[in-house]
């Protein structure tokens, strides 16, 4: 049985750092461990411009621990205002690595995301023309639609017809949670690709509402039933390269999380890898998980994978903490539920 495994450091392609006090406490979880992380631009206001960009990505470079080499891949908010020219501009100098479509309303902080996909097509002609990725959130917000079918329904009415218009547009289909999204991206040649996150490969919706509701394991998409995560375990151990890490940390306070009308996310950043680690060993997938952290990232996104290296090891029980501190309270971390065996060495 193995005992040891030593992988390229591994990066994070979709990451909330959020900002402020907040960010100073959580942004070391993510620095112990990767070497980059697309950074989430949902802030409030959102970072809609290459200058808002420079500026959250100075902020996130100065809270970074003290000799830490972490790199953060910032994106634009894609609204539909969105100015093509400074858009272009921030991806000749490499400041953007992506832009984020969120439709409206249909997570944290997105009231600001598009509408109507019409009113952003010249964008997404110029970044099809650059070769810039276009991250999306893939769910409707319809309130007709039953939220267990906003995946589905937004590959068919938007995400389908979307790239049938721009067959070159490069597209990361963001923290898919059904065997839709899968299959999806399995058909969708190598324009496309998808990421998947830890706490999906962990819970299905019975975890979040059966015997009680449990708010830390509430996020936006939600998780659905035990079949579409059982094709997500298998897509994310198989080895295939349109698939990779995006973990989806979201932290939010507990006095926020803990309410009548709680926020959605599920804040992994601390035991990522642990958890990962023990998904891919259950599968017998060990020697796959640096392709799903640490390869098919890059290879998608055009950058060199990663030259220095992390071991994990399995011993005793990992002792993480149960939660972050921050200026204004506690952050919860992700319980998967089960001891967590493998120790990351950084």
């Amino acid at each position: 049985m193995q005992q040891r495994l030593t992988l390229r450091r591994p990066d994070d392609w979709h990451l909330h750092l959020r900002d402020g006090e907040m960010m100073k406490a959580v942004l070391p979880e993510t620095a112990r461990h990767f070497a980059r992380a697309i950074i989430m631009p949902n802030l409030v206001p959102p970072v809609v411009t290459g200058a808002d960009a420079a500026g959250y990505r100075d902020r996130i470079l100065w809270a970074k621990p003290k000799g830490s080499k972490f790199q953060p891949l910032m994106t634009l908010y894609l609204t539909e205002t969105t100015d093509v020219r400074d858009l272009r501009a921030a991806a000749e100098i490499g400041l953007i690595t992506a832009v984020k479509l969120y439709p409206a309303g249909a997570t944290t902080n997105s009231a600001s995301g598009v509408r109507d996909i019409t009113k952003v097509m010249r964008v997404l002609e110029n970044m099809a023309q650059i070769g810039l990725p276009l991250c999306v959130h893939g769910e409707v917000t319809d309130p007709e639609v039953d939220i267990f079918d906003r995946e589905a329904v937004f590959i068919e009415t938007v995400l389908g017809p979307l790239r049938q218009k721009l067959p070159e547009l490069r597209v990361v289909m963001e923290h898919i949670t059904t065997k839709d999204g899968i299959d999806y991206v399995k058909g969708g040649g190598d324009t496309i690709a998808g990421t998947i996150t830890t706490h999906h490969l962990v819970i299905n919706r019975n975890h979040i509402l059966a015997g009680g509701i449990r708010p830390h394991y509430y996020c936006l998409p939600v998780a659905k039933r035990e079949t579409h995560r059982l094709a997500l375990r298998a897509a994310a151990t198989s080895g295939d390269p349109s698939f990779f890490l995006g973990t989806d940390s979201a932290p939010h306070l507990d006095s926020a999380k803990l309410q009548p009308c709680g926020c959605a996310g599920c804040f992994t950043a601390t035991n990522t890898l642990s958890i990962l680690a023990h998904v891919f060993e259950q599968e017998s997938a060990l020697e796959r998980l640096e392709a799903f952290t640490s390869l098919n990232g890059p290879a998608f996104y055009r950058l060199p994978v990663n030259e220095d290296t992390i071991t994990l090891t399995k011993g005793t029980a990992v002792q993480h903490p149960a939660q972050i501190d921050t200026a204004d309270g506690p952050v919860t971390v992700f319980d998967p539920g089960f001891a967590l065996l493998w120790h990351v060495s950084a």
